[in-house]
């Protein structure tokens, strides 16, 4: 699908993926994946070495490899992934398997991110997120963080506009928050997000907080940035 971004005007709204974007993907889900697969396989070395190989995880190291399901996928995505190696059980097992539980998971947040939301909120530029996780889940990361007061909409999987790279979650999300996708941009860490912000008609940022890298980000991205730290003049500049 050929977008024609449009030209840069004032930036009325920002969306913002979750995972990778927010927070520090690595920090933040390595941990609780190399926990999530010992729970599932027990002593089974072996299965428990070709569920990390399907996830694309490196068990090791506590981190993803670039492809994995787990990073931009939705959870009917990493179910998929999963449903060979646990044939006999059901997807809502499996999902309540892999829904991290508050007091387990601690979501790392990108350094300066509260900040930087508290200065976008408070030039009236509006906040939302977007993200192939579930929305309960998100907004309890939010929480986590101690950034959910600063986010006027979220958007998940599961509310109604289906995952990205389909551009229906971020023109979603623009028409939640009142504002012309063509005012808004669109901040993520991978492919879908980038793809998904250019088909809604919105311009893009890449931050790389997330596994891909900057070579693979930018042909896709207006402007690319270490963080979202570091992209509230380049916002406040349109």
């Amino acid at each position: 699908m050929d977008v024609t971004v449009p030209a840069r005007g004032r930036i009325a709204a920002v969306l913002f993926d979750k995972d990778g974007t927010l927070m520090d993907f690595q920090k933040s889900w390595g941990p609780w994946a190399r926990r999530v697969i010992d729970g599932l396989c027990g002593a089974d070395e072996e299965k428990a070495a070709a569920v990390a190989q399907a996830l694309g995880f490196d068990r090791r190291a506590a981190l993803f490899r670039p492809g994995s399901p787990v990073i931009a996928g939705t959870p009917e995505d990493v179910l998929a992934a999963l449903r060979p190696y646990f044939p006999r059980a059901r997807d809502a097992e499996m999902l309540d398997r892999l829904t991290p539980e508050p007091a387990t998971f601690a979501p790392v947040a990108v350094e300066g991110l509260a900040q930087s939301c508290a200065r976008l909120a408070g030039a009236g530029i509006a906040l939302a997120v977007v993200t192939n996780d579930f929305e309960a889940a998100a907004r309890t990361h939010l929480v986590q963080m101690g950034v959910a007061d600063a986010f006027d909409v979220v958007i998940g999987y599961d509310s109604g506009f289906g995952g990205k790279p389909r551009p229906d979650p971020c023109t979603g999300a623009a028409a939640r928050l009142g504002v012309a996708p063509d005012a808004c941009v669109m901040v993520g860490d991978s492919l879908h997000d980038l793809n998904a912000g250019r088909a809604a008609g919105m311009r893009t940022v890449a931050v790389l907080t997330g596994v891909a890298g900057a070579a693979e980000l930018a042909p896709f991205a207006d402007a690319l940035f270490p963080s979202v730290a570091e992209m509230s003049d380049w916002i406040l500049g349109g």
